[in-house]
This record gives structure tokens, C-alpha cells and sequence, in this order.
């Protein structure tokens, strides 16, 4: 992927101890355009929180996961209307039946941590 990608955090939260929430400072740290996703909105980390991937106002590289599968799910043709190059399935938020949506549609799916991607170099 580019060095400058569009990434949504689907997902995200304001509390800085959670994990999509340190995705979010380090996708920004690693020089990407950091969408926040989360339904209550507000900001982030000073980036403006999205309520629904459908305002974002850009195409997207990546969608990275930070849900339970039952609420992925329900996003699920969000997601996939979304057309994001890849989506990355963080530990918790695997789900098979969003995987094979996602890969019917062209979309990569990728089963991994995104802060371990990003620290080592293999995001």
C-alpha cells in the first residue's frame, strides 16, 4: 500500500486506553489521512469522528476494524459500499462472514493488528 493511505477507524473511541484509539494517534504518526468512524461522532485524537463511513469525504484505502462481528455485520454492506482497497480485521474483530463479502467484492482482507503492522513496518 502507499505511503500516505486514507484509513477509517471503524470503530473508534475517544478513550485513549483503548486500542482503536491508539490506531488512530499512530496511523497519524505514520503520516496517513486518519478517519475516525464511531456512531456518537465528536473528535478524536483533534480529528473529526465520522458517524458512518458514508460521510467520509474521500475514497479509502483501508477500513481497519475495531467491532465486535455482530455489530461488523451490520455495517456490512456499509463496508462493502464503501469499495476500500483492503480491510484489516483486528484481533476480536474477526468475522468470516464479512471476510468472504468483502473478498466477493474485491476487497483484501487482512487478519492482523494494525498498531503491530504499523510498529513493524509491515502496514
Amino acid at each position: 500500500m502507499s505511503n500516505n493511505e486514507k484509513v477509517a477507524v471503524l470503530g473508534a473511541s475517544p478513550k485513549p486506553e483503548r486500542y482503536s484509539n491508539k490506531a488512530v494517534a499512530l496511523l497519524v504518526e505514520h503520516g496517513h489521512t486518519v478517519y475516525p468512524v464511531n456512531p456518537r461522532g465528536g473528535l478524536i485524537n483533534g480529528l473529526k469522528c465520522y458517524k458512518s463511513l458514508k460521510e467520509i469525504p474521500e475514497p479509502l484505502d483501508t477500513i481497519t476494524l475495531y467491532l465486535s462481528p455482530e455489530v461488523s455485520s451490520a455495517r456490512a454492506a456499509e463496508i462493502i459500499a464503501a469499495k476500500p482497497k483492503r480491510v484489516i480485521m483486528n484481533p476480536g474483530a474477526e468475522n468470516a462472514e464479512l471476510a468472504a463479502k468483502c473478498r466477493e467484492n474485491g476487497i483484501a482482507v487482512v487478519q492482523n493488528c494494525t498498531l503491530v503492522m504499523l510498529r513493524t513496518e509491515q502496514y
